[in-house]
C-alpha cells in the first residue's frame, strides 16, 4: 500500500509544525465517544470562550452538503449537536457507519469572497497545483473551474509562476501576496513530508492572515522510514462505513514485521464466501470473478498473502480468517476459496502446511458451519502442496476440491457458486518423479460465459478530462529490443537462488553463455560464488563496489536489482551513472513514490528502461528471464518458455504474469516476451512503452494486456489503437471490476490499484479498450478462451505458422530441491533429538520457547529439556539450579580458576581463558561427581553395607570419591552441603543413595574428621536419587545418564560461570602478565650436572 488517507486533525497538526508562519496555526480538539468534557475544557480553555465549528473527522467527503458541519455555535451548542450525532449510525451513499470521531475548531468569521480552493496532487511526471478564487461547499466542478500549475518532478514553483498561472482572478493585492507565499510554503511541506494528495477547501484569507478551514490529505505510507521523525505517531483510518477490526490490525502488524505481504480487509463479517488468495493481482481477480457471478453481497473479505511467507506466517493468516469465518453460522453453509496464480518463488507446500494446521485447529467449527473448500494453486513444489490438501480432505470432515495449473485460475469460483460442474479429477499416481512434465492436456478447462453489471460513478473526474490530459502530455516511447540471446546482466544483491534459476533458464534455452556476468554486494569483499551451468560448476565474481563490476564487465547492459526498498533508490541512481546499462529491473516493493518519480525522470533523460519497482521482472523465452520470473523449471517447461512463441504480453502483477505464461501456453504457440511492469503507482516503464516495442517486433503477431483498476495508462493504448500506432491484435482485460460492488473504498493489493476517478475504474477502461478495437473478454474467466480464438484466427489466416516442438536440454535438479520434493533420500550426517530451530519458533525437546517462558521454567527447566529430553518436576529443576549456584566458584586458588586468571592476564580472549580453565577438570579436579555417583550406586546395587564398602575400597587401595575436604570437617561443615541436604530430604520422594552415603560418612569421619561427604560427592549421590526416584526415568535410563557423564555437566556448567567471572575481574582490574615468583619455585638440578659445572 502507498497513498493512505489520514485524519484531518493529523494533517493540520503536520501543517502547524512545518508551515511555520505562513498560516494561522490551527487550534482543534478531537472528540470521540468516550469524551470527558471537563478534561477537554481544562486543556483547551478557548473551547468555552469562542464560537466553534464541529464536524466528523472520518474521511467523509462533502460534509457540508450532508449536513455534517455545525458552525458558529458555543460549546453548549456543540454538545447539543453532538448528542444526536456522536455514536450514531449514518448513511452516506451506499456506506453506512457510526459517527464516532469529530473535530472541534474555532469559528473564523469571514466573507464568501474570502474563501479559496487549493489542491495539490501527484502524478507520474509532475505535481499539479489547483487553485480557484472561490471555495466552500458550493464550489461545484472544481476540475473544470480551477487554474492549474504543473510542477515537474525535481523542480519547485516560483512565485512568478504561481502569480501568473494561479492568481490571475480578482483577489486583492494583499490577498495575492499572502496566497503566493502560502502556496509556495505549502508545496514545500507537501514535497518534504511525502504527501500524495492535499486539498484545502475552503482556504480563507481575511485580515491579511491565512486560515486552513477544511483539509483532506493522503501521505505515502512507504516513506515512513524517511519521515517517521517528522510525522510522529500516525494511524491510517479505514474508509467511513468500514471500521477497522482487531483481526485486520493483527494482520497489518504481521505484515509490518514480515518481508512477505499479508493483507486483510473485512467487507462483510456475515458473508458466506471467504477467500484466502496468494498474490496481489490474483486476489483482485478472485474478487472480480465472485462479483461477476453474483456473489458480491456474500463476499466476506478481501486480502492476499504473497512474497514467500513462512509456514508460521501463513498459519497465523489462515487462523485469523478462519476465526472470523466461523464466528457466526450461515443457513446455506459457507465457501472457502484457497486460490492463487502460479507462484514464481513461493514454496506452495510450505504455505499450505500452515493453512492445513489452521484448518485442523478449526476442524470442529468448520464441520458445524458446513464449509466447502475449493483449492487452486501452482508454483514451486505445488504437487506436494496439493497432495497435502487432498490428504486433508480425507480426514477433515468437509468437502475439499483440489486443482492445479491444469484448471483455469478462477474456475473454482464458478464451481463454488454452482455455475460450473465440478470435474472428476483422476487421483494422481503415488510418485513425484514426473514433476518436470505437465500432467494435463493443452486444452485446459473452458472458460464459462458470465454477465456483467454496470458501475456507478466512483469519482468526479470525467474520462474526457483524463484523455485531454493524456493528449497534452509528451512521454518517451522506447521501441528498441531490450533482450537478446547474448544479453548479459549484473545482479545487485546476494540472490543465489534467483541467479541459479536464471542460469538454468539460460541452459534450457540453449544459450551459449550464461546471462549473469557478475554480482554486486557491498556488504562483503570481492569473492566468487559457485553456481551450476547445466551439469558443470562455474564461478561468478561478486564485487563490493559497483564501479569494479562495471569496469571488468563492459558487455553487461542489464542490471537486476534485488536491493531493499531503503537502498534501491541510491543503488539505482549509482547504476545510471554507467552508460553501458540500458535496462534496470527493480524488484523491491515499497519505494516511496517521490523517489520512484525521480528515478523515472533520470531514466528518461539517460535513455534507460526501468522495469519495476515492485515487480518480479519479465521473461523473453530463448533469451533471458529476470530473477525469479517464470518460477521453477517445471513451470518453465510446461509453459514452453524455453523457446519463443508469437504472443507478447504486459502485466502489472508479477504473479499474474506467470499465470499469463500458463494461459498463453495452453491456448497458443507460446510467449515471445512478457513483462510485469510492477504494481506501484508509477512503474518505471509503462504498458505503452512495451506494447510499442512489441508492435515494432516482426516476430510478435499478437498482444495481450492485463491492466488494473487505478491510473489512466490504458487510455494511451486506446489512443494508440485509434491512431494506428498499434495494429496487431490486442487481447486486453483490466482487473478490479469488483470495486464498484463495494460500499466503501478498498485499496487492492498493489499500491496503484485504487481508482481516484470514474475513468480509473476497471469497467470504464475495459469499455474504452473494447470501443477502440481491442479484444476484451466479458471477464477474466473468459480470457483464455478469447486468446485462443484470436490466435486460431491468426493461424487460419497464415499470419502465424506453428512450428514443431523440439525437446529442450535436460537440466539436473539441485539436490536440496529434489529432497524438498521427496524425489531422493540421503542419510543424515548428524542426528539430534533435543532442539529444532528450523520452524518459526525454536523448540527445546519439542517445547516452543514461548511456552518455556510462559511457564517460567527457568534454567533448570531448560536443562531438563536439553539434557534429559523431558520436563522434570519443579523440585528437580530447582535442585539443578541450586547445584549450579553452589558449584559456580570456589575461589581463585583452585586449578581451573588459576588457569583462567593466568590466561586472562596473558591478554587472551574470553573463550580461550574459559577453555584453559575447563581443561583442568578431570579426575583430580571436579570429576568427583561422576566418580562418586558410580562408586556409591555400584555399592548399593551390589548389596554392600556401608562398612563393607569402606573396607572394600581400602583393600583395593582406592579413594572413596566425594569423601574428604581440605578445610571443612564434621565440626566445621560445608554450608553448601548442608543447604542441599536439607532441600533433598524435604523435597525428594526418596533418598536411598544419599542415606547410604551419610552412613559411609559416619564411618570415615570416625577415623578422621575431615573425611566428610563433600559437595561433589553430595551432588553425585543426590542426583542419582533424583534420576531414580522422580518417576521420569526407568532404572536403565538413569544408569545410562550416570555412565555417559551427565553429572559432571553440572560442575562444568556451574564452574564456567565462575571462570567467566574471574576473567572479567582480571580485565576490570587491568592486571598485567602473570609471572610466577622465583621464591615460590623449588629449583632442583641433577647432581651430576652440578658436579660437571664445578
Amino acid at each position: 500500500m502507498s497513498a493512505k488517507a489520514i485524519h484531518e486533525a493529523k494533517g493540520k497538526e503536520l501543517l502547524n509544525t512545518f508551515l511555520k508562519d505562513e498560516a494561522v496555526k490551527n487550534r482543534f480538539v478531537v472528540i470521540q465517544e468516550e469524551v470527558n468534557w471537563d478534561k477537554v475544557l481544562q486543556e483547551n480553555p478557548w473551547v468555552s470562550t469562542e464560537k466553534l465549528v464541529v464536524k466528523p473527522d472520518q474521511l467523509i467527503k462533502r460534509r457540508g452538503k450532508l449536513g455534517l458541519v455545525k458552525a458558529g455555535v458555543d460549546v453548549d451548542g456543540v454538545k447539543d449537536w453532538l448528542a444526536s450525532k456522536l455514536g450514531m449510525e449514518f448513511q452516506i451513499g451506499a456506506a453506512r457507519g457510526r459517527l464516532k470521531r469529530f473535530i472541534v475548531e474555532p469559528f473564523v468569521p469571514h466573507a464568501q469572497s474570502e474563501e479559496f480552493y487549493v489542491c495539490i496532487y501527484s502524478h507520474r511526471y509532475a505535481d499539479s497545483i489547483l487553485f480557484h478564487h472561490e471555495g466552500g461547499v458550493d464550489i461545484g466542478d472544481v476540475d473544470s473551474k480551477a487554474l492549474q500549475l504543473a510542477v515537474p518532478v525535481g523542480q519547485v514553483p516560483t512565485e512568478d509562476s504561481i502569480k501568473k498561472q494561479l492568481l490571475t482572478n480578482g483577489s486583492s493585492p494583499e490577498a495575492k501576496v499572502a496566497l503566493c507565499r502560502f502556496i509556495s510554503a505549502l508545496y514545500a511541506v507537501y514535497k518534504d513530508l511525502h504527501f500524495t494528495y492535499l486539498e484545502i477547501n475552503p482556504l480563507v484569507v481575511t485580515g491579511g492572515k491565512v486560515y486552513i478551514l477544511d483539509l483532506a490529505a493522503k501521505i505515502d505510507q512507504c516513506a515512513e522510514y524517511l519521515c517517521k521523525a517528522q510525522w510522529g505517531d500516525i494511524d491510517f483510518p479505514p474508509p467511513f462505513g468500514r471500521d477497522a477490526l482487531p483481526e485486520e490490525a493483527y494482520i497489518a502488524e504481521l505484515d509490518a514485521k514480515s518481508g512477505a505481504s499479508l493483507k486483510l480487509t473485512i467487507l462483510n463479517k456475515a458473508g458466506r464466501i471467504w477467500t484466502m488468495v496468494a498474490g496481489g493481482g490474483a486476489s483482485v481477480i478472485y474478487a472480480d470473478t465472485i462479483c461477476d457471478l453474483g456473489g458480491a453481497s456474500e463476499l466476506a473479505n478481501y486480502g492476499e498473502y504473497s512474497g514467500a511467507p513462512s509456514e508460521q506466517q501463513t498459519y497465523e493468516y489462515a487462523k485469523t480468517i478462519l476465526s472470523l469465518m466461523t464466528a457466526e453460522k450461515h443457513p446455506e453453509g459457507k465457501i472457502l476459496l484457497i486460490g492463487g496464480g502460479i507462484a514464481n518463488f513461493t514454496n506452495v507446500a510450505a504455505t499450505f502446511k500452515g493453512i492445513v494446521r489452521a484448518l485442523r485447529e478449526y476442524q470442529q467449527l468448520i464441520i458445524e458451519q458446513k464449509v466447502t473448500i475449493y483449492v487452486r494453486r501452482a508454483g514451486p513444489n505445488y504437487q506436494e502442496g496439493l497432495r497435502i490438501m487432498r490428504e486433508l480432505g480425507n480426514t477433515l470432515g468437509v468437502p475439499i476440491h483440489v486443482f492445479g495449473p491444469e484448471t483455469h485460475m478462477t474456475a473454482i469460483v464458478s464451481m463454488a457458486l454452482g455455475k460450473r460442474d465440478i470435474p472428476t479429477i483422476p487421483k494422481p499416481e503415488g510418485t513425484t518423479a514426473n514433476f518436470l512434465l505437465p500432467s494435463y492436456s493443452s486444452q485446459g478447462v473452458a472458460s464459462p460465459a458470465t454477465s456483467r453489471r454496470g458501475s456507478g460513478e466512483l469519482g468526479r473526474t470525467s474520462s474526457a478530462n483524463l484523455l485531454q490530459q493524456l493528449q497534452t502530455s509528451v512521454l518517451p516511447t522506447p521501441s528498441q529490443t531490450l533482450f537478446t540471446a547474448s544479453t548479459k546482466c549484473i545482479i545487485w544483491g546476494m540472490q543465489q537462488r534467483a541467479v541459479q534459476g536464471m542460469l538454468d533458464f539460460d541452459y534450457v534455452c540453449s544459450r551459449k553463455e550464461p546471462s549473469v556476468e557478475a554480482m554486486v554486494y557491498p556488504f562483503t569483499g570481492d569473492h566468487k560464488q559457485k553456481f551450476y551451468w547445466g551439469h558443470k560448476e562455474i564461478l561468478i565474481p561478486v564485487y563490493k563496489n559497483m564501479a569494479d563490476a562495471m569496469k571488468k564487465h563492459p558487455s553487461a547492459d542489464v542490471m537486476i536489482s534485488f536491493a531493499s526498498l531503503r537502498s534501491a533508490y541510491d543503488s539505482t541512481v549509482e547504476t545510471m551513472n554507467y552508460p553501458q546499462i540500458r535496462t534496470i529491473a527493480i524488484i523491491a516493493e515499497g519505494i516511496p513514490e517521490n523517489l520512484t518519480r525521480q528515478l523515472i525522470k533520470m531514466a528518461d533523460e539517460k535513455g534507460v528502461h526501468i522495469i519495476g519497482p515492485a515487480t518480479v521482472g519479465g521473461v523473453k523465452p530463448g533469451c533471458l528471464k529476470i530473477g525469479n520470473t517464470g518460477g521453477m523449471l517445471d513451470n518453465i517447461l510446461s509453459s514452453k518458455l524455453y523457446r519463443p512463441g508469437s504472443v507478447a504480453y504486459v502485466s502489472r502483477s508479477g504473479g499474474m504474469s506467470n499465470e499469463l505464461n500458463n494461459i498463453i501456453a495452453l491456448n497458443t504457440n507460446g510467449v515471445y516476451e512478457g513483462i510485469a511492469i510492477g504494481g506501484d503507482r508509477y512503474p518505471g516503464t509503462t504498458f505503452m512503452d512495451h506494447l510499442i516495442r512489441y508492435q515494432n517486433e516482426p516476430d510478435v503477431k499478437m498482444l495481450v494486456l492485463l491492466g488494473e483498476v487505478g491510473g489512466v495508462e490504458e487510455y494511451r493504448i486506446t489512443q494508440a489503437i485509434k491512431d494506428g500506432r498499434i495494429t496487431k491484435p490486442l487481447v486486453a482485460w483490466c482487473i478490479g471490476t469488483c470495486a464498484k460492488m463495494f460500499t466503501s473504498e478498498v485499496q487492492f493489493g498493489h499500491a496503484g490499484s485504487c481508482a481516484n476517478a470514474e475513468a480509473e475504474t476497471a469497467e470504464v477502461k475495459n469499455k474504452a479498450l473494447h470501443e477502440a478495437g481491442a479484444h476484451v473478454p466479458k471477464s477474466f474467466d473468459e480470457l483464455g478462451t478469447l486468446i485462443k480464438e484470436v490466435y486460431d484466427n491468426l493461424v487460419a489466416d497464415g499470419i502465424i505458422v506453428p512450428k514443431p516442438e523440439q525437446a529442450p536440454p535436460t537440466v539436473p535438479m539441485d539436490f536440496s530441491w529434489a529432497r524438498e520434493l521427496g524425489l531422493i533420500r540421503k542419510p543424515a550426517s548428524f542426528m539430534t533429538s533435543i532442539c529444532d530451530e528450523r520452524g518459526q519458533e525454536l523448540l527445546y525437546a519439542g517445547i516452543p520457547i514461548t511456552e518455556i517462558f510462559k511457564e517460567d521454567m527457568g534454567i533448570g527447566g531448560v536443562l531438563s529439556l536439553l539434557w534429559f529430553q523431558r520436563r522434570l518436576p519443579k523440585y528437580a529443576t530447582k535442585f539443578i539450579e541450586m547445584c549450579l549456584m553452589v558449584t559456580a566458584d570456589h575461589g581463585p586458588a583452585v586449578s581451573g580458576a588459576h588457569n583462567t586468571i593466568v590466561c586472562a592476564r596473558a591478554g587472551k580472549d574470553l573463550v580461550s581463558c574459559l577453555a584453559s580453565g575447563l581443561l583442568t577438570i578431570g579426575e583430580r579436579f571436579g570429576g568427583a561427581l561422576d566418580a562418586a555417583a558410580k562408586q556409591f550406586s555400584d555399592a548399593v546395587d551390589s548389596g554392600l553395607i556401608p562398612m563393607e564398602f569402606v573396607n572394600k575400597m581400602r583393600k583395593e587401595g582406592k579413594l572413596i570419591m566425594g569423601i574428604g575436604h581440605r578445610v571443612k570437617s564434621i565440626n566445621n561443615p560445608d554450608m553448601r552441603v548442608v543447604i542441599l541436604k536439607e532441600y533433598a530430604k524435604k523435597n525428594f520422594p526418596a533418598t536411598p543413595l544419599l542415606n547410604y552415603a551419610i552412613e559411609v560418612e559416619k564411618i570415615t569421619t570416625s577415623k578422621k574428621p575431615n573425611l566428610i561427604l563433600n559437595v561433589d560427592g553430595f551432588i553425585g549421590v543426590a542426583f542419582v536419587d533424583l534420576l531414580r526416584e522422580c518417576g521420569c526415568f526407568t532404572r536403565e535410563e538413569a544408569q545410562e545418564y550416570i555412565d555417559i557423564g551427565a553429572l559432571n555437566g553440572l560442575f562444568v556448567l556451574g564452574r564456567s560461570m565462575g571462570f567467566i567471572g574471574h576473567f572479567l575481574d582480571q580485565k576490570r582490574l587491568k592486571q598485567g602478565l602473570y609471572r610466577h615468583p622465583w621464591d615460590d619455585i623449588s629449583y632442583i638440578m641433577p647432581e651430576t650436572m652440578s658436579e660437571q659445572q664445578q
